[in-house]
Order: C-alpha cells, then sequence, then structure tokens
C-alpha cells in the first residue's frame, strides 16, 4: 500500500517538473523531511513503482524507462508519463 502524503509528494513534484523533466527520489525525500530524508527514500522509491505500475509515472535509469519494474535497482530517477495525459489539439474538444 503507498503512503499517500508520499504519492501526492511524487505527483505534485511530477507535475511542476513536466513531462520533459526528471527527477530523484531523493529531491522527493527531502521536502518530505529535510533533516531526516534518508530514512523517507525506501518509502518513496516504493511508492514511486507503485505509482509507474499504474502508468502515472515512468521510473528512469540512464535517462531511459524500465521496463522490468519488478526488479529495478541503482540510481533511478523518475518522471511524469507522457502516456497519463492525451494532447488535445487548441479548437477541438476532448469529446467526440
Amino acid at each position: 500500500m503507498v503512503e499517500s502524503r508520499i504519492a501526492q509528494a511524487i505527483l505534485e513534484m511530477a507535475q511542476a517538473h513536466g513531462l520533459a523533466r526528471s527527477f530523484s527520489p531523493t529531491e522527493v525525500a527531502q521536502v518530505l523531511a529535510p533533516e531526516a530524508w534518508r530514512g523517507q527514500l525506501t518509502a518513496v522509491r516504493k511508492a514511486a513503482l507503485v505509482l509507474a505500475k499504474t502508468g502515472v509515472i515512468e521510473v528512469l535509469r540512464k535517462g531511459k524507462p524500465v521496463a522490468g519494474l519488478d526488479d529495478v535497482r541503482g540510481v533511478i530517477r523518475l518522471r511524469l508519463a507522457r502516456a497519463a495525459f492525451a494532447v488535445v489539439p487548441p479548437g477541438t474538444s476532448a469529446e467526440a
């Protein structure tokens, strides 16, 4: 189960960075607990993996999306999932 305040922090940071920029789990942990962020890092990574499995964010390694999310190790970055948002051209309606 994902702790909602951690998931919310990840989603807020993803929104703030937009589709073009990624961010690290460390940045999220530092927002949640500026003085004791290292203690939050494992929970942030776990929450990020849950969100990635739902398609809301992407987990990146070396700038590329990770395919197998069950065994992610090492340095990762996060970003808003491109597939999670439909782009509607100006002057058109999302309802057809």
